[in-house]
């Protein structure tokens, strides 16, 4: 059950500044595709997170993954959580992958700014073969009980976004 339906990897790379919910959008994949029964493997660079630098944080997944690394040129999808980010991993992506902005968002429709990230996973997981539920679900585990309705309601506006 991924992009792939010929058994490959799946590798997603979220990209954003600290502070911007990197690290818990991609802990949602993997939840995800963790539950969903696949072999899930996440790293991640901080690098100067704590002063709202640049952060990455990459999730493959599929029957089998030897590497958390996601290679240049080899990801399926980028999803940059500011627009100021997308240039600086753009490079990762594989030719036909799939660069997922802000601009996929109608962040009016956010009631806050801070569930962008969780908005941009919508979107994506209009790429992905995992159900609805399976994401609200993981929505649900990893987010704290308190932000469930803001990022469930973000996570819905997003799967009507448009990306790639």
């Amino acid at each position: 059950m991924n992009s792939h339906p010929d058994g490959k990897v799946t590798s997603v790379v979220v990209a954003g500044l600290g502070g911007q919910g990197v690290l818990t959008a991609s802990e949602i994949v993997a939840v995800v595709a963790f539950r969903a029964g696949l072999d899930v493997k996440k790293s991640e660079i901080h690098g100067m997170s704590q002063r709202g630098g640049s952060v990455t944080s990459d999730v493959r997944f599929g029957p089998r993954v030897f590497s958390p690394m996601t290679p240049a040129g080899e990801a399926d999808f980028v999803v940059a959580l500011a627009a100021d980010q997308a240039d600086g991993v753009r490079g990762l992506l594989r030719a036909g992958g799939c660069l997922i902005t802000p601009s996929a968002i109608d962040e009016k429709a956010l009631r806050s700014k801070k569930s962008l990230n969780v908005a941009l996973l919508g979107a994506l997981s209009a790429r992905l073969a995992f159900s609805e539920q399976a994401w609200l679900d993981a929505i649900r585990a990893v987010l704290p009980p308190k932000f469930h309705a803001v990022g469930l309601e973000a996570f819905l506006a997003g799967r009507k976004g448009n990306a790639c």
